[in-house]
């Protein structure tokens, strides 16, 4: 007799075994019997009930394990739920707060304002601005705001207001020369660690980049989602809610073996097999009912978390996190169905007799035909959508995406039961302790391997989604690296006057090695009155740009070789623009927008101008383009000139571009500064790869105490055979090894098989979007570190129970 063998009350279920409906004695068919159909279920399930509410200490346990189990994985159902809710609330807010222009602006009365654009980064970090102008006594008011500041002061977010206070945020108060008056109401806010102000400016103007408004709030056009976003959104949702519905399906069969003696009990009174399967879904009813409690409680706990996460720049209020009541109501419904379901399956494995639960029928030997087809299939279907790349957020592909991954991911826990056995099959002799795990495994490894399936699952979607966020990161990594330490700048502006102020501050300021800067326009023929685009009322001319620049500037745009103040070239590429010849006559303002065609602004172009040879830009790209010098032309008569400013900077000096940053701000508060070598998408990709990786272990964890729960119940199952183990004189050392080695070679088996699938899955996602294939080994090592501790978490928990049952006491019987 090996120490975890399976137990035999009832006798064998080989030749002589009785069969399942014959054992026991029926109970007559009497006038009163009980109800049979709808009825009997409604009967048995509510017995089930009331098996699992009074069952003593030992029952209340069971429930409880179960219902924490269903509850954390019900809480994580909800929080998907949420998804919808929680980005129509946030981009809500900003459609409510937000009004960048008007399609037909309206003129200056008392109800109007000039906003614009004053947004800027700070170590890393975007902060939101917002200028205004009111022009009369009655202005419209953002949500969150009562009053409109006044020139000089600002109002702030709670985060930004912190932020100002902090001893970090010294450079940033000389950045915003605002006084701050009050705070921003949590309406005007997407979260609550949003970083943003909104000041009032006696200098902002429409030429200087500010719409008139009348009112607050306005559509965005949502722009349909790449293909390497649907990707990781797909990924990370099959990666986190794939494992648990398979921790929920687990936890639904904590206790299950204690559950079955009961039932013999049940057989010898007279129920047959049907109740007794019923009787036991009843009690698997009450932990997923309680689990479903416990997970709304564990939802409302953890939502009150969101204000202090930021996950891809978006932090939320907890009172966003509401989930669909669609989505709510499938959870609340599926999961109690789950459970039973589950249960009804696990009692297809097992003979119930009135003496005790039979076990060791004849193994079923498992197929390995049929398992591989299900991985195959998804990474087929992967493959397919590969294709079509470009259509890759179309529904259709987004199905296959999803459908593909869920069933590679799946495949791979198909594949488990049959390595297990595989393996272990092949297992001889060893130290004891080793041949006692294997030899339990040889006769069961069921259970073993239901629970090491979510450790599988979470590990695969783990590392595939690590090895898409690496590819990407990667990715734009390698081209930031590429990129020059240079700032540029972009913005309206009322003349070259303009632009020699702002040379004149950025070349003074710390760490500025050059600077230059140009202004550009539109131009068109004179007579070019503009088309309608489309069919819309966007009227658009003929046109090509016109950059106004000094001599020194325009050279690195093209050949001029002569120039001064007052000459005016034109690039040799423009045949396709035959108005543009010397002498032609060409308009200033060509019609390019929504509305009436304005007057035009004529201006004539040199007879002395010349063609010279256009050179590529920083994109290697041809310039197509008119060349002026600052005198040749009136900037003023442009139509919404831009001006764009090129900054090169030291990039051992610290905070270089913080400081440009600054000075931006005292140039125009509107202007837009990029700085290429600045990558963005770092801090972004991190914060995702690190929220991904803590939600797998976590995940590990709950299987770990899952299979806590299963090896002890074993254990306690066969507390007689450890007692006469220690009456004998095994050691305490010996034990404790076998269950370690028990529950290491399948938790080994289950890492090695997700590895494998996990990196042939990221390789597929990496084909997808087009990406260098590259392994975050750091990861896989951190996974596999983290199924090593499921491991010893196991062990250590399961020796006291151990050691506890290994007495002589317990050969006593009654």
């Amino acid at each position: 007799m090996t120490l975890l063998g399976p137990r035999t009350n009832g006798g064998p279920a080989g030749r002589g075994a009785p069969s399942r409906e014959a054992a026991g004695p029926a109970l007559p068919a009497l006038p009163g019997s009980p109800p049979a159909g709808p009825a009997a279920w409604l009967r048995d399930l509510v017995m089930g009930l009331r098996f699992a509410a009074s069952g003593g200490r030992e029952g209340w346990i069971r429930t409880a394990l179960t219902a924490v189990g269903v509850g954390l994985g019900v809480a994580v159902l909800f929080l998907g739920a949420s998804v919808p809710s929680l980005l129509d609330s946030w981009h809500g807010r900003e459609k409510a707060r937000e009004s960048l222009g008007q399609e037909h602006p309206p003129r200056p009365a008392d109800n109007t304002l000039l906003y614009a654009r004053a947004d800027t980064r700070f170590h890393h970090q975007d902060i939101r601005g917002r200028l205004v102008r009111p022009d009369g006594a009655h202005p419209p008011k953002p949500p969150g705001v009562a009053e409109l500041p006044r020139p000089g002061t600002m109002l702030v977010s709670p985060a930004l207001k912190a932020l100002l206070d902090s001893s970090d945020g010294r450079a940033l108060r000389e950045r915003l020369p605002y006084r701050v008056v009050g705070t921003i109401g949590d309406d005007g806010l997407q979260g609550p660690a949003e970083l943003t102000y909104l000041a009032g400016s006696s200098a902002l103007t429409e030429r200087l980049g500010g719409s008139r408004i009348d009112h607050f709030g306005m559509e965005f056009v949502q722009r349909p989602m790449r293909a390497p976003a649907v990707v990781l959104v797909i990924m990370t949702c099959v990666a986190l809610l794939t494992p648990v519905v398979v921790f929920i399906g687990t936890s639904v069969r904590f206790g299950n073996e204690r559950r079955e003696q009961r039932l013999a009990a049940l057989r010898l009174v007279g129920a047959d097999v049907r109740t007794t399967r019923r009787i036991a879904a009843g009690e698997a009813l009450l932990g997923s009912l309680a689990g479903l409690v416990l997970g709304a409680g564990f939802f409302l706990g953890g939502r009150q978390l969101a204000s202090v996460v930021t996950l891809w720049d978006i932090n939320v209020f907890p009172s966003d996190i509401v989930p669909d009541p669609l989505l709510a109501a499938l959870v609340a419904v599926l999961v109690p169905a789950a459970a039973v379901l589950v249960t009804l399956f696990a009692q297809r494995g097992v003979t119930v007799e009135p003496l005790g639960v039979i076990r060791n029928r004849p193994p079923v030997r498992r197929r390995l035909w049929w398992r591989p087809l299900v991985p195959l299939t998804g990474a087929g279907l992967l493959l397919t959508v590969s294709r079509d790349v470009g259509r890759a957020d179309s529904p259709l592909n987004t199905v296959w995406l999803a459908t593909g991954a869920t069933l590679l991911l799946l495949g791979v826990t198909a594949l488990l039961p049959w390595l297990v056995d595989a393996v272990v099959r092949r297992l001889r002799g060893g130290p004891v302790p080793w041949q006692l795990a294997t030899r339990r495994l040889q006769l069961n490894s069921g259970a073993a391997t239901r629970a090491v399936a979510g450790i599988t699952v979470a590990v695969a979607g783990a590392i595939a989604v690590h090895m898409t966020f690496t590819g990407m990161q990667a990715g734009f990594a390698g081209a930031h690296a590429r990129s020059s330490p240079v700032v540029e700048m972009t913005g309206r502006t009322d003349g070259w006057a303009q632009v020699r102020h702002a040379l004149t501050l950025l070349r003074g300021t710390e760490g500025v090695r050059t600077a230059g800067g140009t202004i550009d326009s539109a131009v068109a023929a004179a007579d070019d009155r503009g088309r309608y685009m489309d069919g819309s009322d966007f009227r658009v001319a003929d046109s090509v740009y016109a950059t106004v620049g000094d001599c020194d500037r325009l050279a690195r745009i093209a050949d001029l070789g002569s120039c001064r103040d007052g000459d005016v070239f034109f690039t040799d590429n423009l045949e396709d623009r035959a108005f543009v010849r010397p002498g032609a006559r060409l308009n200033l303002d060509p019609p390019e927008g929504i509305g009436p065609v304005r007057p035009p602004q004529p201006w004539t172009l040199p007879a002395t101008a010349r063609a010279v040879r256009a050179k590529a830009d920083d994109d290697g790209l041809p310039v197509h383009s008119i060349l002026i010098t600052p005198s040749a032309v009136d900037v003023g008569r442009m139509h919404q000139p831009l001006m764009n400013l090129s900054v090169r900077y030291d990039p051992r000096t610290p905070d270089a571009v913080e400081h440009i940053r600054t000075t931006a701000m005292r140039i125009n508060p509107t202007l837009g500064v990029v700085a290429r070598a600045e990558n963005r998408h770092d801090g972004q990709y991190d914060s995702l790869r690190a929220g991904l990786f803590i939600g797998a272990v976590v995940t590990l964890l709950l299987i770990g105490a899952g299979l806590v729960v299963s090896t002890v119940e074993q254990l306690y199952e066969h507390r007689r055979l450890l007692s006469v183990l220690d009456a004998f004189g095994t050691r305490r050392t010996t034990l404790g090894w076998s269950v370690l080695w028990q529950t290491a070679i399948p938790v080994v088996l289950g890492l090695l098989l997700a590895v494998g699938g996990g990196l042939a899955l990221g390789i597929l996602l990496l084909s997808l979007i087009d990406s260098a294939v590259f392994v975050d080994w750091p990861v896989v090592a951190g996974m596999a570190g983290a199924g090593a501790a499921v491991i010893l978490l196991v062990t250590v928990v399961s020796l006291p129970p151990l050691w506890r049952m290994m007495r002589p006491d317990g050969l006593r019987t009654e």
